[in-house]
């Protein structure tokens, strides 16, 4: 379920019909949640077989790792750039 919540909303911030009974100068919390039962934006299940074929798709598009003396020298190449400016 999605949510918002506002801690210290000013009331001023508020539509004219929530700011009815509230003070001026006040401060309110706001929660704004999605009626499931009405929405369209609930997120699709998926099955298992699904979600790994997803997970192999998202492991082959990743960028390989670098190893250890590739990552030291693209720092350092970094850093001197830095340092000439």
């Amino acid at each position: 379920m999605n949510k918002i919540v506002r801690e210290h909303y000013p009331v001023e911030n508020l539509p004219a019909d929530l700011r009815e009974g509230l003070g001026n100068g006040a401060t309110v919390r706001v929660v704004i949640e999605i009626d499931d039962a009405k929405s369209d934006a609930a997120p699709k299940q998926r099955t298992v077989k699904e979600t790994l074929e997803r997970l192999e798709k998202l492991r082959q598009a990743r960028a390989p790792d670098s190893d250890m003396a590739e990552a030291v020298t693209r720092i350092r190449t970094l850093r001197d750039e830095w340092e000439a400016e």
